[in-house]
């Protein structure tokens, strides 16, 4: 099995689970995770704490929920699927009128054969969702609805990975994905998905120059509580990070650039897409959506960007019951899995080198250049000596890569046989 059906078969997995802000769908969520990945702490934040502007909110469980009409059928039921009941909703237990049924029900008009997602987090209220069709559908009658919830003092609960450099560094990369959603699985089930596999390959690599800080979080609140708890070392260590959303079909690739465009994140994304996809699309921190609000806001400011598949908000499946199994793929989380594979070697690669010589290097006497000179043999060395143009200490790996417009991985042999031949040096961080 590859790796993008065992992704795949992870999603499957998840998807049936009732997930919200807080609660035991998020609970049991981070459990599953933390199965492919023990080194995962899981952390509680009591209800009531305050995180910057924000406060922690009680916490949300949901049992079951259904309406049923006047002779007892059940017209909806939260069992076939949890995007029928809007989160957060308080408990009830009453019969209604039409009338009043009409006023709570959520629908998305422009897509009548759609259940929408819909979430009432902070104002203390109860609602339904269904499709425009079974909502035009409803007769007079009366209706008898129920909703088995509680919201109570409880915690938030997120989950988190730390993995050392063995470089001892400082230096940390940062990846964030949310789990907060119910059963939708572009948006959010492909973002845990592809971080856990990152995390499992990640631990296994021999050689890591960065230290790697990875959070499962509900989204906004949880980036928010974690920042309350966590600013001032990241303000220090974090060199680069990525907010992991939407990454599971087989549209297109998308990269969402952070506040102003010009952290080593965002570098090393635009290197990455420009070889991998390069019709990939670009939006602005103006048409943000997701974490990378949180950790670019002012007096934040850390060196966060967003790279997806499709973006969220940008898809019509988005936020409804569309975004469904058959939304992602295993060749869709295979290929977002990919590019984060590659951003994170590239940054793990990238340094700063410098020729050791005066003037162009004899690459023949020290065997790296074709003995016989005729037509066509320069071809065979252009990488090389375009590298060696560029390597005078001033420019970093992804500068060369993208002047010479050769993707960094190919480079990387070429560095090795200069290396061995002593022809270039390795600029240390203080030097650079």
């Amino acid at each position: 099995m590859g790796i993008g059906e065992e992704m795949y078969h992870l999603c499957e997995k998840l998807f049936p689970i009732c997930r919200s802000i807080t609660g035991n769908g998020v609970r049991e969520t981070l459990g599953i995770l933390q199965a492919y990945i023990s080194e995962m702490t899981i952390h509680e934040v009591p209800s009531g704490t305050q995180v910057f502007d924000w406060t922690v909110p009680k916490e949300w469980n949901i049992r079951d929920a259904w309406i049923k009409n006047g002779k007892g059928e059940k017209i909806l039921d939260f069992q076939k699927t949890n995007l029928h009941v809007m989160g957060y909703s308080l408990p009830v237990d009453k019969t209604v009128t039409l009338t009043e049924l009409l006023s709570l029900i959520h629908t998305q008009p422009d897509q009548p054969d759609v259940i929408p997602y819909v979430t009432s987090y902070y104002k203390e209220q109860y609602g339904f969702c269904m499709t425009q069709y079974q909502k035009d559908a409803l007769i007079e009658d009366t209706y008898h609805i129920y909703i088995d919830s509680e919201l109570k003092d409880g915690s938030l609960t997120y989950g988190e990975i730390l993995i050392p450099s063995t470089e001892d560094s400082e230096d940390e990369i940062f990846l964030s994905t949310y789990i907060c959603h119910p059963s939708m699985a572009n948006n959010e089930l492909s973002g845990p998905v592809v971080t856990i596999y990152l995390a499992k390959w990640i631990l296994e690599r021999k050689r890591r120059r960065y230290n790697y800080r990875i959070i499962f979080i509900p989204e906004t609140i949880g980036s928010i509580t974690y920042l309350s708890k966590h600013l001032p070392e990241m303000k220090r260590r974090v060199r680069a990070g990525f907010n992991i959303s939407c990454v599971g079909d087989d549209r297109t690739y998308s990269y969402v650039a952070s506040r102003y465009g010009n952290t080593l994140a965002d570098k090393v994304a635009k290197n990455v897409l420009s070889f991998h996809y390069p019709e990939y699309k670009q939006y602005s921190f103006l048409q943000r959506g997701s974490d990378e609000r949180q950790y670019n806001a002012p007096g934040i400011d850390l060196p966060v960007c967003a790279v997806c598949r499709s973006k969220y908000g940008e898809y019509s499946e988005y936020h409804t019951s569309k975004d469904d199994m058959g939304m992602v793929s295993p060749s869709g989380l295979q290929g977002a899995y990919e590019v984060y594979h590659d951003m994170i070697e590239v940054l793990e690669y990238n340094h700063k080198y410098k020729v050791n010589c005066l003037a162009e290097p004899q690459l023949g006497r020290r065997g790296l250049y074709p003995t016989v000179s005729r037509k066509g043999n320069y071809d065979a060395v252009k990488v090389m000596t375009n590298f060696i143009a560029y390597a005078d200490g001033m420019n970093d790996l992804i500068d060369i890569s993208n002047m010479i417009q050769t993707p960094l991985q190919e480079l990387l042999p070429i560095i090795n046989k200069l290396q061995e031949v002593r022809l270039i040096s390795l600029l240390e961080e203080k030097e650079a």
